[in-house]
Protein backbone atom coordinates (compact mmCIF):
# COMPACT_ATOMS: atom_id res chain seq x y z
CA UNK A 1 0.00 0.00 0.00
CA UNK A 2 1.30 3.76 -0.63
CA UNK A 3 1.55 6.04 1.93
CA UNK A 4 -0.14 9.11 1.83
CA UNK A 5 2.79 11.12 1.49
CA UNK A 6 3.55 9.30 -1.77
CA UNK A 7 -0.30 9.40 -3.19
CA UNK A 8 -0.05 13.40 -3.07
CA UNK A 9 3.06 13.12 -4.67
CA UNK A 10 1.94 10.02 -7.60
CA UNK A 11 -1.17 11.79 -8.23
CA UNK A 12 -1.25 16.04 -6.70
CA UNK A 13 -3.57 17.36 -4.23
CA UNK A 14 -6.25 19.25 -5.68
CA UNK A 15 -6.56 20.62 -1.79
CA UNK A 16 -3.43 21.82 -1.78
CA UNK A 17 -3.94 23.91 -4.98
CA UNK A 18 -7.48 25.09 -4.40
CA UNK A 19 -6.25 26.42 -0.35
CA UNK A 20 -3.45 28.34 -2.57
CA UNK A 21 -6.11 29.81 -5.05
CA UNK A 22 -8.43 30.36 -2.32
CA UNK A 23 -6.09 32.75 -0.03
CA UNK A 24 -5.38 34.36 -3.24
CA UNK A 25 -8.68 34.94 -4.13
CA UNK A 26 -9.11 37.30 -0.68
CA UNK A 27 -7.39 39.99 -3.24
CA UNK A 28 -10.78 39.39 -5.84
CA UNK A 29 -13.02 40.28 -1.89
CA UNK A 30 -10.57 43.16 -1.29
CA UNK A 31 -11.58 44.09 -4.29
CA UNK A 32 -15.22 43.98 -4.44
CA UNK A 33 -15.22 45.45 -1.23
CA UNK A 34 -13.12 48.59 -1.80
CA UNK A 35 -15.16 48.64 -4.55
CA UNK A 36 -18.15 49.18 -3.17
CA UNK A 37 -18.04 50.56 0.58
CA UNK A 38 -17.55 54.09 -0.49
CA UNK A 39 -21.47 53.58 -1.96
CA UNK A 40 -22.22 53.09 1.37
CA UNK A 41 -20.16 56.10 2.93
CA UNK A 42 -19.93 58.74 0.54
CA UNK A 43 -23.51 60.15 1.72
CA UNK A 44 -22.47 60.65 4.88
CA UNK A 45 -18.42 61.28 4.48
CA UNK A 46 -20.18 64.35 1.70
CA UNK A 47 -22.52 65.58 4.66
CA UNK A 48 -19.76 65.45 7.51
CA UNK A 49 -17.12 67.54 4.83
CA UNK A 50 -19.17 69.19 3.61
CA UNK A 51 -18.10 68.62 0.35
CA UNK A 52 -19.67 69.91 -3.21
CA UNK A 53 -20.52 68.08 -5.89
CA UNK A 54 -17.06 67.98 -7.82
CA UNK A 55 -15.40 66.99 -4.48
CA UNK A 56 -17.95 64.32 -4.12
CA UNK A 57 -16.82 62.91 -7.40
CA UNK A 58 -13.26 62.91 -6.46
CA UNK A 59 -14.14 60.73 -3.29
CA UNK A 60 -15.65 58.17 -5.32
CA UNK A 61 -13.07 57.99 -8.06
CA UNK A 62 -10.10 58.66 -6.12
CA UNK A 63 -9.69 54.52 -5.82
CA UNK A 64 -10.18 54.47 -9.15
CA UNK A 65 -6.90 56.90 -9.68
CA UNK A 66 -5.00 55.26 -7.51
CA UNK A 67 -6.43 51.56 -9.54
CA UNK A 68 -4.38 52.57 -12.92
CA UNK A 69 -0.76 53.31 -11.66
CA UNK A 70 -1.17 50.52 -9.48
CA UNK A 71 -1.34 48.35 -12.30
CA UNK A 72 0.64 49.53 -14.72
CA UNK A 73 3.63 48.63 -11.80
CA UNK A 74 2.41 45.39 -10.85
CA UNK A 75 3.57 43.81 -13.71
CA UNK A 76 7.08 44.81 -13.82
CA UNK A 77 7.67 44.64 -10.08
CA UNK A 78 6.05 40.45 -10.32
CA UNK A 79 8.21 39.66 -12.71
CA UNK A 80 11.41 41.02 -11.27
CA UNK A 81 10.50 40.05 -7.33
CA UNK A 82 7.93 37.50 -7.37
CA UNK A 83 4.36 37.02 -7.77
CA UNK A 84 4.26 36.14 -3.95
CA UNK A 85 6.15 39.17 -2.44
CA UNK A 86 3.67 41.75 -4.46
CA UNK A 87 0.45 39.74 -2.98
CA UNK A 88 2.10 40.97 0.20
CA UNK A 89 2.28 44.58 -0.95
CA UNK A 90 -1.37 44.58 -2.10
CA UNK A 91 -2.64 43.24 1.50
CA UNK A 92 -0.51 46.12 3.41
CA UNK A 93 -1.69 48.63 0.83
CA UNK A 94 -5.50 47.78 1.16
CA UNK A 95 -4.96 47.53 5.74
CA UNK A 96 -3.42 51.24 5.64
CA UNK A 97 -5.84 52.20 3.63
CA UNK A 98 -8.77 50.65 5.46
CA UNK A 99 -6.95 52.08 8.64
CA UNK A 100 -6.60 55.62 6.98
CA UNK A 101 -9.77 55.97 5.40
CA UNK A 102 -11.55 55.73 8.76
CA UNK A 103 -9.62 58.51 10.33
CA UNK A 104 -8.92 61.74 7.64
CA UNK A 105 -8.40 64.94 9.59
CA UNK A 106 -8.83 66.74 6.08
CA UNK A 107 -10.36 66.15 2.93
CA UNK A 108 -6.93 65.60 1.40
CA UNK A 109 -6.10 62.43 3.98
CA UNK A 110 -8.82 61.22 2.85
CA UNK A 111 -7.97 60.95 -0.76
CA UNK A 112 -4.22 60.24 -0.14
CA UNK A 113 -5.83 56.93 1.75
CA UNK A 114 -8.26 56.22 -0.79
CA UNK A 115 -5.66 56.65 -3.58
CA UNK A 116 -3.36 53.77 -1.92
CA UNK A 117 -6.33 51.91 -1.80
CA UNK A 118 -6.45 52.44 -5.44
CA UNK A 119 -2.93 51.00 -5.63
CA UNK A 120 -3.49 47.73 -3.91
CA UNK A 121 -6.60 47.22 -5.84
CA UNK A 122 -5.02 47.91 -9.44
CA UNK A 123 -1.84 45.67 -8.75
CA UNK A 124 -4.00 42.89 -6.73
CA UNK A 125 -6.35 42.75 -9.80
CA UNK A 126 -3.03 42.00 -12.28
CA UNK A 127 -1.62 40.08 -9.62
CA UNK A 128 -4.18 37.35 -8.87
CA UNK A 129 -5.36 36.02 -12.19
CA UNK A 130 -1.89 35.62 -13.07
CA UNK A 131 -0.68 33.67 -10.01
CA UNK A 132 -3.98 31.64 -10.29
CA UNK A 133 -3.74 30.61 -13.62
CA UNK A 134 0.10 30.02 -13.40
CA UNK A 135 0.23 27.29 -10.22
CA UNK A 136 -3.05 25.66 -11.59
CA UNK A 137 -2.93 22.61 -13.58
CA UNK A 138 -4.82 23.18 -16.95
CA UNK A 139 -7.79 20.62 -16.74
CA UNK A 140 -8.66 23.11 -13.49
CA UNK A 141 -7.16 26.58 -14.62
CA UNK A 142 -10.86 27.61 -15.41
CA UNK A 143 -12.62 26.97 -12.59
CA UNK A 144 -9.91 27.92 -10.19
CA UNK A 145 -9.23 30.93 -12.01
CA UNK A 146 -13.38 31.74 -11.89
CA UNK A 147 -12.29 31.93 -7.90
CA UNK A 148 -11.01 35.59 -8.27
CA UNK A 149 -13.93 37.11 -9.58
CA UNK A 150 -16.07 35.23 -7.03
CA UNK A 151 -14.04 36.90 -4.28
CA UNK A 152 -14.96 40.18 -6.52
CA UNK A 153 -18.62 39.59 -6.28
CA UNK A 154 -18.81 38.27 -3.25
CA UNK A 155 -16.85 40.98 -1.55
CA UNK A 156 -19.34 43.48 -3.75
CA UNK A 157 -22.42 41.38 -2.34
CA UNK A 158 -21.34 41.39 1.52
CA UNK A 159 -20.32 45.09 1.54
CA UNK A 160 -24.32 45.62 1.12
CA UNK A 161 -25.10 44.02 4.19
CA UNK A 162 -21.84 45.65 6.24
CA UNK A 163 -22.84 48.76 5.25
CA UNK A 164 -26.49 48.45 5.90
CA UNK A 165 -25.70 46.89 9.00
CA UNK A 166 -23.69 50.08 10.44
CA UNK A 167 -26.02 52.24 9.33
CA UNK A 168 -28.79 50.97 11.79
CA UNK A 169 -26.60 51.27 14.44
CA UNK A 170 -27.32 54.93 14.67
CA UNK A 171 -29.43 57.46 13.40
CA UNK A 172 -28.19 60.13 10.14
CA UNK A 173 -26.53 61.84 13.04
CA UNK A 174 -23.56 59.28 14.30
CA UNK A 175 -23.36 57.95 10.72
CA UNK A 176 -22.58 61.28 9.11
CA UNK A 177 -19.28 61.35 12.28
CA UNK A 178 -19.17 58.27 12.94
CA UNK A 179 -20.77 54.94 10.81
CA UNK A 180 -18.51 56.08 7.56
CA UNK A 181 -15.22 55.62 9.22
CA UNK A 182 -16.78 51.74 10.58
CA UNK A 183 -17.30 50.86 6.96
CA UNK A 184 -13.83 52.15 5.67
CA UNK A 185 -11.72 50.94 8.57
CA UNK A 186 -13.42 47.40 9.11
CA UNK A 187 -11.36 46.74 5.53
CA UNK A 188 -8.37 46.37 7.76
CA UNK A 189 -9.83 43.33 9.00
CA UNK A 190 -9.73 40.80 5.75
CA UNK A 191 -7.08 42.53 4.54
CA UNK A 192 -5.24 41.23 8.33
CA UNK A 193 -6.85 37.84 7.43
CA UNK A 194 -5.00 37.69 3.65
CA UNK A 195 -1.66 38.98 5.33
CA UNK A 196 -1.67 36.27 7.49
CA UNK A 197 -2.72 33.33 4.96
CA UNK A 198 -0.05 34.50 2.35
CA UNK A 199 2.63 32.88 4.53
CA UNK A 200 1.24 29.65 3.64
CA UNK A 201 0.97 29.79 -0.43
CA UNK A 202 3.88 28.97 -2.65
CA UNK A 203 5.52 31.19 -4.88
CA UNK A 204 4.36 30.80 -8.83
CA UNK A 205 6.21 27.87 -9.72
CA UNK A 206 6.69 29.45 -13.64
CA UNK A 207 8.29 32.09 -12.16
CA UNK A 208 10.75 30.57 -9.86
CA UNK A 209 11.72 28.70 -13.36
CA UNK A 210 12.29 32.06 -14.84
CA UNK A 211 14.15 32.50 -11.94
CA UNK A 212 16.80 29.49 -12.42
CA UNK A 213 14.82 28.39 -9.27
CA UNK A 214 13.90 24.48 -10.98
CA UNK A 215 14.31 22.60 -7.19
CA UNK A 216 11.46 24.71 -5.36
CA UNK A 217 9.44 24.60 -8.74
CA UNK A 218 9.46 21.47 -8.96
CA UNK A 219 8.65 20.56 -5.84
CA UNK A 220 5.31 22.82 -5.70
CA UNK A 221 4.78 21.20 -9.00
CA UNK A 222 4.84 18.00 -7.39
CA UNK A 223 2.38 19.00 -5.02
CA UNK A 224 0.18 20.55 -7.78
CA UNK A 225 -0.26 17.42 -9.72
CA UNK A 226 1.90 14.50 -9.12
CA UNK A 227 5.73 13.14 -10.06
CA UNK A 228 4.66 12.99 -13.44
CA UNK A 229 2.54 15.78 -13.94
CA UNK A 230 5.57 18.00 -12.25
CA UNK A 231 7.94 16.41 -14.95
CA UNK A 232 5.91 17.07 -17.67
CA UNK A 233 5.27 20.82 -16.94
CA UNK A 234 9.08 21.70 -15.83
CA UNK A 235 9.69 20.19 -19.36
CA UNK A 236 7.50 22.67 -20.74
CA UNK A 237 8.21 25.24 -19.15
CA UNK A 238 12.15 25.27 -19.30
CA UNK A 239 11.56 24.80 -23.02
CA UNK A 240 10.23 28.59 -23.44
CA UNK A 241 11.70 29.63 -20.25
CA UNK A 242 15.31 29.85 -22.23
CA UNK A 243 14.31 33.59 -23.01
CA UNK A 244 15.42 36.96 -21.49
CA UNK A 245 12.85 38.45 -19.28
CA UNK A 246 11.00 40.49 -21.49
CA UNK A 247 10.69 44.29 -21.30
CA UNK A 248 7.59 46.05 -22.08
CA UNK A 249 8.39 47.94 -25.57
CA UNK A 250 8.10 44.00 -26.60
CA UNK A 251 4.43 43.82 -25.95
CA UNK A 252 4.14 45.89 -29.30
CA UNK A 253 6.28 43.85 -31.77
CA UNK A 254 4.05 41.64 -34.35
CA UNK A 255 5.04 38.17 -32.37
CA UNK A 256 2.53 39.47 -29.45
CA UNK A 257 0.23 41.99 -31.71
CA UNK A 258 -2.98 39.09 -31.79
CA UNK A 259 -2.67 38.71 -27.59
CA UNK A 260 -2.44 41.91 -27.20
CA UNK A 261 -5.43 43.04 -28.86
CA UNK A 262 -7.72 40.63 -27.53
CA UNK A 263 -7.25 41.43 -23.99
CA UNK A 264 -6.86 45.04 -25.04
CA UNK A 265 -10.24 44.70 -26.60
CA UNK A 266 -11.99 42.22 -23.98
CA UNK A 267 -10.78 44.47 -20.83
CA UNK A 268 -12.20 47.48 -22.94
CA UNK A 269 -15.73 45.50 -23.61
CA UNK A 270 -15.99 44.07 -19.89
CA UNK A 271 -16.58 47.61 -18.96
CA UNK A 272 -17.92 49.81 -21.88
CA UNK A 273 -20.73 47.42 -21.75
CA UNK A 274 -21.64 49.44 -18.48
CA UNK A 275 -21.73 46.44 -15.69
CA UNK A 276 -20.20 49.00 -13.22
CA UNK A 277 -22.64 51.91 -14.13
CA UNK A 278 -25.38 48.86 -12.58
CA UNK A 279 -22.82 47.94 -9.84
CA UNK A 280 -22.33 51.67 -8.81
CA UNK A 281 -25.53 53.08 -9.31
CA UNK A 282 -27.87 50.59 -9.24
CA UNK A 283 -29.96 52.13 -6.44
CA UNK A 284 -30.31 55.55 -8.95
CA UNK A 285 -31.38 53.71 -11.44
CA UNK A 286 -33.95 51.70 -9.66
CA UNK A 287 -35.22 54.86 -8.03
CA UNK A 288 -35.16 56.96 -11.47
CA UNK A 289 -37.40 54.46 -12.63
CA UNK A 290 -40.01 54.69 -9.51
CA UNK A 291 -39.03 52.58 -7.20
CA UNK A 292 -39.20 54.10 -4.14
CA UNK A 293 -35.66 53.82 -1.75
CA UNK A 294 -36.13 50.73 0.14
CA UNK A 295 -37.64 49.20 -2.89
CA UNK A 296 -34.96 50.43 -5.24
CA UNK A 297 -32.07 49.03 -1.91
CA UNK A 298 -33.77 45.47 -2.22
CA UNK A 299 -33.40 45.42 -5.42
CA UNK A 300 -30.10 45.96 -5.71
CA UNK A 301 -29.89 43.69 -3.47
CA UNK A 302 -31.26 41.13 -5.64
CA UNK A 303 -29.10 42.55 -8.03
CA UNK A 304 -25.82 41.57 -6.00
CA UNK A 305 -27.26 37.75 -5.43
CA UNK A 306 -28.00 37.04 -9.02
CA UNK A 307 -24.35 38.41 -9.40
CA UNK A 308 -22.96 36.13 -7.18
CA UNK A 309 -24.98 33.13 -7.41
CA UNK A 310 -23.84 33.50 -11.73
CA UNK A 311 -20.36 33.45 -11.08
CA UNK A 312 -21.19 30.07 -10.09
CA UNK A 313 -22.44 28.79 -13.14
CA UNK A 314 -18.91 29.84 -14.93
CA UNK A 315 -17.27 28.22 -12.86
CA UNK A 316 -19.02 25.08 -13.54
CA UNK A 317 -18.63 25.57 -16.61
CA UNK A 318 -15.96 27.04 -18.11
CA UNK A 319 -13.55 23.85 -17.98
CA UNK A 320 -16.40 22.29 -19.34
CA UNK A 321 -18.12 24.32 -21.88
CA UNK A 322 -14.93 26.30 -22.56
CA UNK A 323 -14.08 30.28 -22.16
CA UNK A 324 -15.36 30.86 -25.77
CA UNK A 325 -18.61 29.40 -25.93
CA UNK A 326 -19.38 31.31 -22.79
CA UNK A 327 -18.51 34.34 -24.48
CA UNK A 328 -20.68 34.11 -27.58
CA UNK A 329 -24.17 33.26 -25.64
CA UNK A 330 -23.19 35.85 -22.14
CA UNK A 331 -22.70 38.76 -24.75
CA UNK A 332 -25.64 37.82 -26.98
CA UNK A 333 -28.08 37.89 -23.30
CA UNK A 334 -26.00 41.03 -22.32
CA UNK A 335 -27.62 42.49 -25.83
CA UNK A 336 -31.23 41.48 -25.30
CA UNK A 337 -31.21 42.42 -22.12
CA UNK A 338 -29.68 46.15 -22.18
CA UNK A 339 -31.88 46.32 -24.95
CA UNK A 340 -35.17 45.81 -23.09
CA UNK A 341 -34.13 47.99 -19.73
CA UNK A 342 -34.02 50.67 -22.50
CA UNK A 343 -36.86 50.29 -24.23
CA UNK A 344 -38.54 50.10 -20.65
CA UNK A 345 -36.96 53.71 -20.04
CA UNK A 346 -37.92 54.60 -23.63
CA UNK A 347 -41.62 53.47 -22.58
CA UNK A 348 -41.39 54.75 -19.27
CA UNK A 349 -42.25 51.22 -17.22
CA UNK A 350 -40.81 50.11 -14.40
CA UNK A 351 -41.50 47.60 -11.65
CA UNK A 352 -40.91 43.29 -12.21
CA UNK A 353 -40.21 43.70 -16.04
CA UNK A 354 -37.10 46.31 -15.20
CA UNK A 355 -35.48 45.01 -12.54
CA UNK A 356 -35.62 41.42 -14.44
CA UNK A 357 -33.99 42.72 -17.31
CA UNK A 358 -31.16 44.45 -15.36
CA UNK A 359 -30.92 41.00 -13.37
CA UNK A 360 -30.83 38.75 -16.70
CA UNK A 361 -27.95 41.37 -18.06
CA UNK A 362 -26.20 41.16 -14.29
CA UNK A 363 -26.52 37.16 -14.57
CA UNK A 364 -24.79 37.04 -18.04
CA UNK A 365 -22.22 39.56 -17.09
CA UNK A 366 -21.26 37.07 -14.25
CA UNK A 367 -21.40 33.76 -15.97
CA UNK A 368 -19.43 35.14 -19.46
CA UNK A 369 -17.70 38.68 -19.42
CA UNK A 370 -17.19 39.04 -15.62
CA UNK A 371 -15.02 36.08 -15.05
CA UNK A 372 -13.60 35.28 -18.70
CA UNK A 373 -11.78 38.30 -19.35
CA UNK A 374 -9.57 37.89 -16.10
CA UNK A 375 -8.86 34.18 -17.05
CA UNK A 376 -8.08 34.84 -20.55
CA UNK A 377 -6.22 37.21 -20.43
CA UNK A 378 -3.93 35.64 -17.51
CA UNK A 379 -3.52 32.85 -20.07
CA UNK A 380 -2.95 34.16 -23.43
CA UNK A 381 0.35 35.86 -23.21
CA UNK A 382 4.03 34.23 -22.80
CA UNK A 383 5.81 33.40 -19.28
CA UNK A 384 8.74 36.14 -19.85
CA UNK A 385 5.80 39.10 -20.78
CA UNK A 386 2.79 37.66 -18.68
CA UNK A 387 3.50 40.34 -15.81
CA UNK A 388 3.96 43.45 -18.23
CA UNK A 389 1.20 42.43 -20.05
CA UNK A 390 -1.35 41.70 -17.48
CA UNK A 391 -0.46 44.84 -16.27
CA UNK A 392 -1.29 46.86 -19.66
CA UNK A 393 -4.18 44.67 -19.29
CA UNK A 394 -5.61 45.74 -16.09
CA UNK A 395 -4.24 49.48 -16.93
CA UNK A 396 -7.32 49.18 -19.87
CA UNK A 397 -9.90 47.82 -18.03
CA UNK A 398 -9.55 50.57 -14.83
CA UNK A 399 -9.30 53.44 -17.70
CA UNK A 400 -12.55 52.10 -19.76
CA UNK A 401 -14.30 51.62 -15.73
CA UNK A 402 -13.12 54.90 -14.59
CA UNK A 403 -14.69 56.53 -18.26
CA UNK A 404 -17.94 54.55 -17.32
CA UNK A 405 -17.92 55.65 -13.67
CA UNK A 406 -17.80 59.13 -14.53
CA UNK A 407 -20.06 59.74 -18.23
CA UNK A 408 -23.07 57.40 -16.63
CA UNK A 409 -24.27 60.07 -14.92
CA UNK A 410 -23.74 62.73 -17.95
CA UNK A 411 -25.38 60.23 -19.65
CA UNK A 412 -28.26 58.96 -18.05
CA UNK A 413 -29.27 62.83 -16.55
CA UNK A 414 -28.67 64.42 -20.09
CA UNK A 415 -31.70 65.40 -21.73
CA UNK A 416 -30.66 64.87 -25.08
CA UNK A 417 -29.36 60.94 -24.31
CA UNK A 418 -31.41 59.96 -21.03
CA UNK A 419 -31.33 56.28 -19.68
CA UNK A 420 -32.75 54.53 -22.76
CA UNK A 421 -30.55 55.66 -24.86
CA UNK A 422 -27.44 55.23 -22.15
CA UNK A 423 -28.75 51.26 -22.20
CA UNK A 424 -28.86 50.97 -25.66
CA UNK A 425 -25.49 52.17 -25.91
CA UNK A 426 -24.32 49.48 -23.93
CA UNK A 427 -26.18 47.00 -25.73
CA UNK A 428 -24.67 47.87 -28.89
CA UNK A 429 -21.59 47.55 -26.92
CA UNK A 430 -22.04 44.18 -26.21
CA UNK A 431 -23.34 43.64 -29.52
CA UNK A 432 -19.46 43.97 -30.39
CA UNK A 433 -18.31 42.02 -27.85
CA UNK A 434 -20.42 39.21 -29.32
CA UNK A 435 -18.54 39.94 -32.52
CA UNK A 436 -15.46 40.34 -31.33
CA UNK A 437 -15.87 36.61 -29.40
CA UNK A 438 -16.95 34.98 -32.63
CA UNK A 439 -14.14 36.58 -34.56
CA UNK A 440 -11.08 37.02 -32.67
CA UNK A 441 -10.91 34.58 -29.20
CA UNK A 442 -9.10 31.07 -29.04
CA UNK A 443 -10.11 28.76 -26.88
CA UNK A 444 -7.98 28.01 -24.25
CA UNK A 445 -9.84 25.21 -22.27
CA UNK A 446 -7.26 21.96 -21.47
CA UNK A 447 -4.21 23.78 -22.86
CA UNK A 448 -0.86 24.57 -20.61
CA UNK A 449 0.12 27.97 -20.75
CA UNK A 450 3.03 26.70 -22.88
CA UNK A 451 1.12 25.19 -25.08
CA UNK A 452 -0.73 28.35 -25.72
CA UNK A 453 2.02 30.35 -25.89
CA UNK A 454 3.53 27.78 -28.65
CA UNK A 455 0.62 28.30 -31.22
CA UNK A 456 0.83 32.23 -31.02
CA UNK A 457 4.63 30.89 -32.14
CA UNK A 458 2.94 28.93 -34.67
CA UNK A 459 0.81 31.33 -36.40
Amino acid sequence: MRAPSDTVLTQGSLFYVLSATAVTAIGGFLFGYDTAVINGANTYLTAFMHLNPAQEGMAGASAILGCIPGAMVAGFLSDRFGRKRLLFVCALLYAVSGLLSAVPRTFEEFLAARFLSGLGIGASSMICPVYIAEISPEKWRGRLGSLFQLGIVIGIFLTLFINKTIQGLGNDAWNTTTGWRWMLGLEAVPAAVFIALLFTVPESPRWLTQRGRDGEALLILEKVGGVAHAARELAAIRAVAMEEEGRFRELFTRAYFRPLLIAVLIMALSQLCGINAVIYYSTKIFAAAGAGKNAAFTSSVWMGLINLLFTFVAIALVDRAGRRPLLLVGTVVQTLALGLVGWMFHTQRSGLPLLLGVVVYTAAFAMAMGPISWILCSEIFPNKVRGRAMSLATFVIWSSCYIVAQTFPMLNDSPAVGPAMTFWIYGAISLLSFVFALTLVPETKGRTLEEIEIAWKHR
